[in-house]
């Protein structure tokens, strides 16, 4: 007997929440926003809007489904099935968080702000979602997945990052798959996908007025920036930027110790050592997104 669809709603606390939590009540909450000319008012509308699309989603679902509710602090430690369909509440970045985590299951991205929220990922209004659990119309979304020599992975939606764990430079030897080899010291390596040429990646493209074509969020192939790499009688700044397309990789040697992560999620890291290889390319699996 097969089971029924599980509904699985997505979150994060809001500010009020957050800061209710640090201050412990919300007089005194209230009081520190005043001190520093912000009101309460603001982050009670928020606050209220998300709990009204919350509730809006929950009534929504169908009787015979399971249901959970998974906040985002709690992703890397919750059970997702292959059954289950995701529904995220909240910002585009919150898509992103919990793409890492999923293997086929389709999302769909709830905007509870639509004036705050640009909507890239969570597109739809939260009355909508009686129709879009009926009939859901999919589109794949490219992902990016990075792998160590030892067997370590992670996939990311928007971007992968590699460098220092702290502000210092990293350093390492970059290969791409132009057989260009550098020893290289920087802030950095972003690899990004289509949808994140939105963000990060973007900020770094302009800033550098480079003449790449960024991909487009389905395109199976990324792009690639070396941030403030520092030129040096060992370290050059020759190779630093550049597209992948699969199943080409982008090939990173540590020499010093490096971090990498995905989408912003610091708490959910690999650790490459002095020596470990890093290869970078177009994930296996893809976001299916709910459009």
């Amino acid at each position: 007997m097969s089971l029924p669809p599980r509904a699985v709603i997505v979150h994060r606390a809001t500010e009020l929440t957050e800061l209710v939590a640090r201050h412990g009540t919300r007089q005194q909450a209230g009081f520190f926003l005043t001190s520093r000319g912000r009101d309460l008012a603001e982050l009670d509308a928020r606050h209220q809007a998300q709990q009204d699309a919350l509730a809006t989603v929950s009534a929504a679902i169908p009787l015979d489904w399971r249901r959970a509710v998974a906040e985002r602090n709690d992703l890397d430690r919750f059970g997702f099935g292959p059954e289950d369909v995701v529904i995220a509440v909240g910002q585009d970045g919150l898509v992103a968080n919990v793409a890492k985590y999923l293997d086929g299951q389709p999302v769909i991205g709830i905007n509870p702000e639509p004036a705050r929220n640009p909507g890239v990922l969570v597109p739809h209004e939260p009355a909508a979602i009686a129709d879009l659990l009926a009939v859901p119309n999919v589109t794949a979304r490219t992902m990016v997945a990075a792998s160590t020599d030892d067997g370590q992975q992670l996939i990311a939606l928007n971007e992968v990052y590699v460098g220092h764990h702290s502000h210092q430079s990293a350093r390492y030897r970059l290969s791409s798959p132009e057989s260009l080899a550098e020893r290289q010291s920087s802030s950095g390596v972003l690899v990004g996908t289509g949808t994140g040429s939105t963000g990060w990646c973007r900020s770094a493209w302009q800033e550098r007025r480079s003449p790449l074509a960024l991909p487009a969020p389905t395109d199976p192939a990324l792009c690639w920036f070396v941030r403030e790499a520092w030129p040096s009688p060992a370290t050059g700044t020759d190779n630093t930027e550049g597209l992948l397309k699969a199943p080409d990789t982008l090939t990173i040697t540590a020499e010093s110790d490096l971090v990498v992560f995905g989408d912003g999620m610091e708490s959910d890291t690999l650790t490459v050592t002095w020596g470990q290889r890093l290869e970078i390319g177009v994930a296996p699996v893809t976001l299916q997104l709910v459009v």
